[in-house]
C-alpha cells in the first residue's frame, strides 16, 4: 500500500500589475513637485541605502564616487545637433536657478552630462534627486 505524496502549497504566481507604468510615472511626478531646500553643511550626506532608497525614485541617473568616498548623481543625454543640446542646458540652467540648487554641466555637440551633488554636505540629498527628477520631466 503506498500513501499519497504530500504537494507543497506553492502557488502560481499572480501576474505583474497592468498598472506599473502609471505607478512610477507617480514616484517620479511626487518627487518632481517638490522643491529643492538650501543646505548650509548642517545634514549629514545620505548613506547608501538612502541613496538606493531615492535612486528608485528617479530615471537612468548613476550613482558614483569621488576619492574621498563621497557621491554623487550623474546621467548623459544625447541629442540630435549643438543647438538641441545647448537648448537642454538653458532649460536645466533656468530649473537650477529657480531651485537655488546648481549641477555641474558639460555639453557639446549632441550631449551634455550633468553630475548632482550637494557641494555644502559633499554627498547627497533630498534636493539632488528632487533636481534630478525636475531635469528628467524637461521635453
Amino acid at each position: 500500500v503506498s500513501l499519497p505524496t504530500r504537494r507543497s502549497r506553492v502557488r502560481t504566481p499572480l501576474p505583474a500589475p497592468k498598472y506599473t507604468f502609471y505607478v512610477n510615472i507617480f514616484i517620479m511626478s511626487d518627487l518632481s513637485k517638490k522643491n529643492c531646500v538650501a543646505c548650509n553643511g548642517d545634514i549629514p550626506p545620505f548613506d547608501t541605502s538612502e541613496i538606493h532608497k531615492y535612486l528608485k525614485k528617479i530615471d537612468g541617473w548613476d550613482v558614483k564616487s569621488n576619492d574621498d568616498k563621497s557621491f554623487y548623481l550623474i546621467k548623459d543625454f544625447k541629442f540630435k545637433n549643438f543647438e538641441e543640446s545647448q537648448n537642454f542646458v538653458n532649460k536645466v540652467g533656468n530649473i537650477s536657478e529657480e531651485e537655488n540648487h546648481n549641477p555641474d554641466i558639460s555639453f557639446g555637440w549632441g550631449y551634455c552630462k550633468i553630475k548632482i551633488f550637494t557641494h555644502a554636505i559633499k554627498g547627497l540629498a533630498e534636493s539632488d534627486f528632487i533636481l534630478a527628477a525636475k531635469i528628467d520631466k524637461i521635453n
